[in-house]
């Protein structure tokens, strides 16, 4: 692949001539944290979420970008599936995105600061797609971004811990100062640690109750000395990345979607105004599906679980190609459970002579940013697994995956592992050969079988 300087995103494509061929080729492996691997051990540092208490240092991976002014609530409106009847100041919900075909470009964290402050949160697709339409459209907004670490040469403006386990609240209450506020979930409140106010969202990542704390950069060291202090007294274990990166497929949350940006001249706009050297021009994919079509990796909101959140009660970019979609058959999410017998033939294949299978890194074994294997029941292709890892929750290997809505609970399927033809040209990736791994379908969580 070419290493020259192109003017924006469009270039690149137009330069190397499709999609797949750059991001199946790009040389960035699975999504690093900016944080250290382990503080103690992975193993430990899973079991808190579920025994006792986790603090995962999130001051570093994520985009920030604030939209202030008059037109912030017309611009989210126009941009986001989901209805705006229930959001505004101190509240925080799930932002979903979609291109004018109706396929998901991301989705994101909004938290309402103020009646006319809102921030969107998260890997880059959505925050760069809202910013870009209040640029292009005309709308009275200011928009300040605060880049994720890898792309910000400063310091941030803020800070951000994620504390989540059944010792949660008992361990922030433990430092507030003052009457403790009742948080609904999805909400903000304030709260006052180490003598720094303190802002709060109720956001359960682990399902087992937490709170998301932020502040502004400077408070950082302070709030968290505090939450240390008394941490031996709660259980407290401080989160890694090898961790972190397994929690999202152990609650159900499919963390990064193929940006559906990469073709449709309505598209092309766009792409010309992203970065050449971005997140979207430097995702990798991964995977035994190995489509040639870039639009067969797209995702509807029904394939990610974010049916739910569509509300035709307002107009939106891709509302006229949702409706359409609306009553038409839909891949659903769900969990697979891996068997463990032919787990334990992929890590055999490594050992002696022989072919070799796609090595599954521990704890997380997706091994680009946008991981898509094919899942067969039969001959057949029913849909597509992503995200494979184990956690020491729920004691085997397992992935989510979104299949052809009439496959039943518990049907066992099998994953094709590996990619086709000896591996892409991914440093990350070994020459290996591709193996089938049996795999049982769960729409309940794997740990409350």
């Amino acid at each position: 692949m070419s290493t020259e300087n192109y003017a924006h995103l469009e270039a690149k494509l137009q330069a190397i001539g499709n999609p797949i061929e750059m991001l199946r080729h790009s040389p960035t492996g699975g999504y690093e944290f900016p944080f250290p691997a382990q503080y103690s051990n992975w193993r430990d540092e899973q079991e808190a979420w579920q025994k006792s208490v986790v603090l995962f240092d999130q001051s570093f991976h994520m985009t920030d970008v604030y939209f202030e002014g008059p037109d912030v609530k017309r611009l989210l409106s126009d941009v986001m599936v989901n209805t705006l009847k229930n959001f505004g100041k101190d509240k925080a919900k799930q932002i979903v995105a979609c291109n004018p075909d109706g396929y998901v470009i991301g989705d994101a964290i909004l938290f309402g600061h103020t009646d006319d402050k809102v921030s969107v949160v998260g890997r880059p697709s959505v925050p760069n797609w809202v910013h870009y339409n209040a640029e292009k459209g005309g709308y009275d907004v200011k928009v300040t971004r605060d880049e994720r670490t890898v792309s910000n040469d400063g310091s941030r403006l803020i800070y951000r811990f994620q504390i989540q386990g059944p010792n949660a609240l008992a361990l922030i209450q433990s430092v507030h100062e003052g009457a403790f506020p009742e948080i609904k979930f999805f909400n903000l409140g304030d709260l006052k640690i180490a003598g720094k106010k303190v802002r709060a969202l109720n956001h359960n990542m682990s399902r087992m109750g937490g709170l998301e704390l932020h502040g502004p950069v400077e408070d950082r060291e302070a709030v968290l000395a505090a939450l240390q202090a008394v941490g031996p007294a709660h259980g407290l274990v401080m989160g890694g990345s090898r961790a972190y990166a397994t929690v999202s497929p152990e609650s159900g949350w499919i963390p990064s979607p193929m940006p559906a940006i990469y073709s449709g001249e309505a598209m092309k706009p766009y792409r010309e105004w992203l970065s050449a050297n971005g997140f979207e021009a430097c995702a990798s994919l991964g995977g035994s599906y190995d489509s040639d079509k870039i639009e067969d990796y797209y995702q509807t909101p029904w394939d990610l679980g974010y049916g739910k959140h569509i509300k035709f009660d307002h107009d939106f970019i891709g509302r006229a190609a949702l409706e359409k979609m609306a009553d038409q058959p839909h891949r659903r999410k769900l969990w697979l459970r891996w068997n463990d017998e032919d787990v334990l033939e992929v890590f055999k294949s490594q050992l002696g002579h022989g072919d070799r299978y796609k090595y599954m890194e521990t704890p997380n074994a997706y091994y680009s940013i946008l991981p898509f294997d094919k899942v067969l029941l039969g001959d057949k292709m029913v849909g597509l697994s992503t995200y494979t890892v184990y956690t020491a929750n729920v004691r085997c290997w397992f992935s989510l995956a979104m299949l052809d809505e009439d496959v039943a609970d518990g049907t066992e399927v099998t994953v094709v592992w590996g990619e086709a033809g000896g591996g892409s040209r991914k440093p990350i990736v070994e020459r290996h050969v591709q193996t089938q791994i049996r795999a049982t379908v769960s729409y309940n969580r794997l740990n409350e079988d």
